[in-house]
This record gives structure tokens, C-alpha cells and sequence, in this order.
């Protein structure tokens, strides 16, 4: 085997290593290191859950560029409260690290939390990391 051979196939080898370990070394990075401590960080976005809502109805792809991955605080009445879980006017879906306990169905309240994505089919709008906004 002549020296540019060696070469080549050493270039592949490293391509096809780097190509099945890299997904894993991203995964190990978002799920290890630092996560974001949204609590500390101030809103992106402040706005009511029937906005935010109508404007991934109308343009889910605009409205994922400008608010997916970002801290927002929705306000809106709780439609309802499961252990970690908070929905507002039944359509924006909150997940709470620690349970829910201090609010109640009925109540007008702000959340801000991380939108982690839209559900079309359900209409729903999915929030992570949440925690009253005060």
C-alpha cells in the first residue's frame, strides 16, 4: 500500500468515527453540562397564552424561529394541575421541575418557562423548566 492509500483510508476512518460519535458527544454535552437555569434568566417574550398560540396556529415555522428554545412568561387562568404539570386556557402545557402545589385550577397566573415545541395536532403549545413569574 502506497503512501496516499494510507492517507485516504485513514481520512475515511476518521470520517466514519467522527460521523457515529459525534451525535452521542452532543447528547453527553446538552444533557451534562450546565443546564440553563431559566428562574435567573429574564423573559424573551411576555405575552398571553391565546397570542402565543395564534401565532403558531397561523405560522408555525415563524413563530418556532422566534420563540423555540427561549424563556417566555404566559399569562393565563389554569385550566388545570397534575403533580408537575400546569395547563393554561387548555392549550399551553407547562412542566414544572418540582410539583405544582401553590397553584390552583381557576387562578390567573404567569409562567415563564422554555418552549420546547408545538403540537398541531392537539393545538398545544409545550413548556419546560417552568416556574411562577413574579
Amino acid at each position: 500500500m502506497n503512501k496516499k492509500s494510507k492517507i485516504i483510508l485513514v481520512l475515511v476512518v476518521l470520517v466514519v468515527v467522527g460521523y457515529f460519535t459525534f451525535p452521542l458527544a452532543k447528547d453527553y454535552m446538552v444533557n451534562n453540562l450546565g443546564k440553563r437555569d431559566l428562574k435567573s434568566e429574564t423573559a424573551a417574550f411576555t405575552l398571553k397564552s391565546k397570542d402565543i398560540i395564534a401565532e403558531f396556529t397561523s405560522n408555525a415555522d415563524a413563530a418556532n424561529k422566534k420563540y423555540l428554545e427561549k424563556p417566555v412568561a404566559i399569562s393565563g387562568v389554569v385550566s388545570s394541575v397534575k403533580d408537575k404539570e400546569v395547563i393554561l386556557d387548555g392549550t399551553v402545557n407547562c412542566g414544572f421541575t418540582t410539583s405544582a402545589t401553590s397553584i390552583s385550577k381557576g387562578q390567573s397566573v404567569t409562567i415563564k418557562g422554555r418552549v420546547v415545541g408545538f403540537d398541531d395536532l392537539l393545538g398545544e403549545l409545550k413548556l419546560d423548566q417552568c416556574s411562577i413569574n413574579k
